[in-house]
């Protein structure tokens, strides 16, 4: 059994896609600046800084640190407007009422922490999460994983008695990296099969699998 579980927010526990990319593409276009969606999709989890980043080299716009400031600055602004539109994965309170009161919980996301409190309160959640951490708390993105460790050290638990549930490739290898178990959903951007190559120690289909994922955390035995 592990004494804490860490979520990640997008695309783990909220399906989140269409106001990420809606946010990013009305501030980047605002410049000039047009990249796919898929590109946006593709690179959700790796924080909002780097995603801006990307997406000016992409286009061969130059840019400074002054001007990454001012997007990321109208790009939270943005996005606290759309927060009604995000939506609760099925099974999500399910499974977190379940783990209530029998292991910590913590959120380790790389939003915005004005984005995460004011989508966590208009959901019902808050208070399921014993300790959240945001991007707002990091200096590294993921795949450093820095923001595991933090989750770990607020918690006063060792890496080794926590597990991460992640979506992306980036989360599962921070996982990795900080010496934690790993539970890969693909609710996200990427594929079973991409997550399955990175060897997450459990894969299920759907957060809905909610006895799978209890008995990994509560059983303490490894299924694989």
């Amino acid at each position: 059994m592990f004494r804490m579980v860490i979520f990640d927010w997008d695309g783990t526990l909220a399906d989140t896609r269409d106001v990420i990319i809606e946010a990013f593409q009305r501030v980047l276009q605002n410049i000039g600046c047009y990249v796919t969606d898929e590109f946006l999709e593709r690179q959700i989890g790796i924080g909002a800084r780097n995603m801006l980043k990307n997406a000016l080299e992409h286009s061969g716009i130059e840019y400074d640190e002054s001007l990454i400031d001012r997007l990321l600055r109208e790009k939270i602004e943005i996005h606290l407007e759309l927060t009604h539109k995000v939506r609760l994965f099925e099974g999500v309170t399910d499974l977190l009422e379940a783990l209530k009161s029998k292991v910590k919980i913590a959120l380790a996301t790389m939003s915005n922490r004005r984005i995460i409190e004011k989508v966590l309160a208009e959901r019902g959640i808050m208070d399921y999460f014993d300790i959240i951490i945001t991007a707002d708390e990091v200096k590294v993105p993921k795949p450093n994983p820095e923001i595991f460790l933090k989750c770990a050290e607020a918690a006063g638990c060792k890496p080794e008695e926590c597990v991460v549930v992640e979506d992306s490739i980036f989360g599962v290898m921070a996982a990795k990296r900080a010496g934690m178990r790993c539970i890969a959903i693909p609710s996200g951007s990427y594929s079973k099969s991409e997550l399955r190559d990175l060897k997450p120690d459990l894969i299920v289909e759907s957060i809905k699998e909610k006895n799978t994922i209890l008995e990994y955390i509560l059983g303490g035995e490894d299924p694989l």
